[in-house]
C-alpha cells in the first residue's frame, strides 16, 4: 500500500504541508475582512454577483482557515479567548451601533448600514466559533470543511429574511409586503425582488444543497487520495 508520505497527487502534497497550510487561507481572510469592515463604507445592499462574491469571500477563507487549523493542548485556552473577544468587543460594539442608529435614523437614511454590517460579522463569528470548537475537539479537516460549507449555504439561504417577513408585525404599509425587497443577495441571483414563494424556493434549494454537502463522504475520499486508511490531519 502507498504510504501517506509518498502518496502522489495534490491532496497528499497539501497533507505534507498541513502544519502551516492554514496561514495560506488566513491571510486573505484577514485582508478581505479589514477591507469590508474597516476601509470600505458599510453597505447593506449587494449590487451584483461580483459584489456578492467579494462580501462572501472572507467567510469562505475563514472556514478554510479553521478547517486547517492545527489541533493542540492550547484548544481550551483558545475557545475561552474567543468567548472573551465576543463579550469584550463584539457584544459591546453591536450595542453601540444600535444606539448610534437610534440617534441618527431620523436624519440619516443610511444609519442602519453599520448595524447590518456588524450583524453579519457576528453571524460569521458564531459559525466560525462552532467550527473552531469542532476542529479543536478532534474534527478532521475534511469534516470541518464540509460542515463549514454547509453552514455558509444555510447563512445565505435567506431563512432569516423569511422569518423576518413572517414574524415582523411592524410594517410602514400596515401589512406584510408581497416581495422581499431588502433581500439583495436573492435579487442578484433572481434578477429582482423575490416574492415569498420564490424566496421559499431559494431557501429550499440552499438547504437541500447544505444537506447534500453534509452527507458527502469527504473523509473517505481524502483517505483514498492519500492511499491510506487514516489521515489524522485531514
Amino acid at each position: 500500500m502507498t504510504t501517506t508520505a509518498a502518496a502522489p497527487g495534490w491532496v497528499a502534497a497539501l497533507y505534507r504541508r498541513r502544519r502551516w497550510l492554514w496561514l495560506v487561507a488566513a491571510v486573505p481572510a484577514v485582508v478581505t475582512t479589514l477591507l469590508i469592515m474597516v476601509i470600505l463604507p458599510p453597505d447593506q445592499t449587494l449590487d451584483n454577483l461580483g459584489d456578492w462574491a467579494f462580501k462572501l469571500c472572507p467567510f469562505v477563507f475563514a472556514v478554510l482557515t479553521v478547517s486547517l487549523f492545527p489541533r493542540g493542548k492550547f484548544g481550551p485556552a483558545l475557545i475561552v479567548f474567543a468567548v472573551f473577544v465576543y463579550m469584550s468587543y463584539l457584544d459591546t460594539e453591536l450595542v453601540m451601533r444600535v444606539q448610534a442608529f437610534a440617534r441618527e435614523s431620523a436624519t440619516n437614511d443610511d444609519a442602519f448600514g453599520p448595524v447590518y454590517q456588524f450583524e453579519l460579522f457576528i453571524t460569521t463569528f458564531i459559525v466560525l466559533f462552532a467550527l473552531l470548537a469542532y476542529r479543536l475537539g478532534g474534527g478532521r479537516t475534511a469534516n470541518v470543511l464540509k460542515t463549514g460549507v454547509a453552514a455558509i449555504l444555510v447563512v445565505i439561504s435567506g431563512v432569516n429574511d423569511l422569518t423576518f417577513w413572517a414574524l415582523n408585525t411592524v410594517w410602514s404599509a400596515g401589512t406584510r409586503p408581497a416581495e422581499l425587497k431588502w433581500a439583495s443577495h436573492m435579487i442578484v441571483f433572481l434578477g429582482g425582488p423575490p416574492s415569498v414563494p420564490a424566496a421559499v424556493a431559494f431557501m429550499a434549494v440552499h438547504l437541500a444543497l447544505a444537506t447534500i454537502v453534509v452527507a458527502l463522504p469527504v473523509g473517505r475520499w481524502v483517505n483514498r487520495a492519500l492511499g491510506a486508511t487514516s489521515a489524522k490531519g485531514l
